[in-house]
């Protein structure tokens, strides 16, 4: 079994050639939130309209992820790289330049197809610039990029807004784009990274990709309900059946079609399923805490932004520092027990979470965001190295871009429950108020906690199932994995 073959000075370079983007393309998605009323005013929209500039990029990096890993399994994963970086940073000056709400769309897919791209061959280019030995170290040093990412973006971008126009955030994305461009020109190397790639291309699976990405998309769309539809309404309802529609037509044709875009047989792998459904279920528990705690700093016990933001860095610093010694130290040993550690610690932080109060102590609410992230932090990276570990080099692109996937769809599933729970419990209290009005109603506090209480309760849910499926991901031998995985089937010329 061949492996890319980088010496210990290269490999940090081209880690360092890929993390640029990584941070870049994840500030990118964080630092948007707080422009979102400058542009709201600029065009003179509303701020529900406005929201779509999230909800566009959202769509477009969903449905396109999982095929752009594949297509760069088969073409070449810096040749998929670099375009993807110039979309991005075009999309970056086409939004600073949009002369109508329109054009931004237009512009933030433009980006989002880049981003697509880069976050779908991010993953597997860091493992393979990486020996087997050290692929924990190398998803922690990736996981800790991506922390520095999402905690950086609303800093940089609320001090730009205090003295520049918010066109001025995307100007400034197209500085690191450009030196991670011409970094990854000149340091990354397919023919290293991917030794085992066939110059006999199967052909991409078009049907595939078709499919999973309209699912998703449906699936994204239905779950955030932009329209705000009833829960139960024949448009909700709908789609969801559309989906599962999609679905099963989906794997009906990955199972049958010779070069499939994900070979389904992976989930024969009962350590990748389990894997993978802890995954889904950690992103679902986890997304509730970055989702809800502005809403309890800001609306219920009145911070202002800036000095919640702080409060907030907490949760992204104890994630960077714990995804930095998990990666290492599974290395040396084993990813399960730092995989059950940080399940066991989301455990037991949900449940002090879920009795906090608007009068608790600010330094507990620190301690518990602190502690959270170290725990997220504690299991993401031995997870997703376990997943990566358990497929075939051949398979790593598409796979990398499943695992982020994943992470996504559990993050907009849990969101879009917490936001659910704590919407009809205030309804059942007779509160249906705008959430900067919870600590001025009377009694509209009370019925936020309780919301919050049943919200953090289901996260307890979560993360005691993904504790089970975390106990049960352990990883045999490496290379005997590797050997034993299927490998994607291989169509002779046409």
């Amino acid at each position: 079994m061949l492996e890319p073959d980088f010496d210990d000075g290269h490999k940090w370079r081209a880690f360092g050639a890929i993390a640029v983007s990584f941070v870049t393309m994840v500030l990118s998605m964080s630092m948007v939130f707080v422009a979102l009323s400058a542009i709201a005013d600029d065009f003179g929209i509303t701020l529900r309209a406005v929201t779509w500039v999230v909800i566009a990029q959202a769509l477009t990096i969903s449905a396109l992820m999982m095929p752009m890993g594949r297509l760069a399994d088969i073409v070449g994963w810096k040749r998929i790289h670099l375009i993807g970086l110039v979309l991005f940073g075009g999309g970056s000056l086409f939004c600073a330049l949009a002369p109508t709400f329109g054009l931004l769309i237009v512009a933030r897919v433009v980006m989002a197809v880049g981003s697509a791209m880069g976050q779908a061959v991010g993953t597997a280019m860091v493992v393979a610039v990486f020996p087997t030995r050290e692929r924990g170290m190398a998803i922690g040093s990736q996981t800790t990029a991506v922390a520095i990412g999402g905690a950086s973006g609303p800093i940089v971008g609320g001090l730009m807004l205090q003295v520049l126009p918010w066109q001025a955030l995307f100007f400034m994305l197209v500085i690191p784009i450009a030196i991670a461009f011409v970094a990854g020109l000149l340091i990354l190397d397919d023919r290293r990274m991917q030794p085992h790639r066939k110059r006999d291309r199967p052909p991409f699976d078009w049907g595939g990709a078709l499919l999973s990405g309209v699912a998703v998309v449906l699936l994204v769309i239905a779950i955030n309900n932009p329209r705000r539809d009833p829960w139960l309404s024949p448009v909700i309802l709908g789609s969801l059946v559309g989906v599962v529609v999609l679905m099963t037509v989906f794997v009906r044709w990955e199972l049958r079609t010779r070069a499939p875009m994900l070979d389904l047989r992976l989930f024969r792998n009962r350590v990748f399923t389990l894997a993978v459904s802890a995954r889904l279920l950690g992103f679902m528990g986890t997304t509730v805490t970055m989702f809800l705690m502005p809403i309890f700093l800001i609306s219920l016990r009145g911070m202002k932004e800036a000095a919640a933001g702080g409060v907030l860095f907490l949760t992204s610093l104890g994630m960077g520092m714990a995804a930095q010694a998990a990666g290492r130290l599974s290395d040396r040993f084993g990813s399960r027990p730092f995989e059950v550690g940080g399940f066991t610690v989301l455990v037991a932080m949900s449940l002090p979470m879920a009795f906090l109060t608007a009068s608790s102590p600010l330094p507990l609410v620190m301690g518990l965001l602190f502690v959270n992230g170290l725990g997220m932090g504690m299991w993401n990276v031995p997870n997703n190295s376990v997943i990566m570990g358990s497929v075939p080099l051949s398979s790593l692109g598409v796979v990398g871009a499943f695992t982020n996937l994943t992470r996504n769809v559990g993050n907009v599933t849990g969101q879009a429950i917490a936001a659910g729970v704590i919407v009809a419990v205030m309804a059942s209290h007779g509160f249906d108020i705008p959430l900067s009005e919870i600590k001025s109603t009377a009694g509209a506090g009370e019925a936020f906690i309780t919301g919050w209480r049943a919200a953090y309760l289901l996260v307890t849910v979560y993360s005691v199932i993904g504790l089970i499926f975390a106990i049960g991901t352990k990883p045999p031998d490496e290379r005997a994995a590797r050997l034993e995985a299927p490998p994607l089937p291989v169509v002779a010329p046409r």
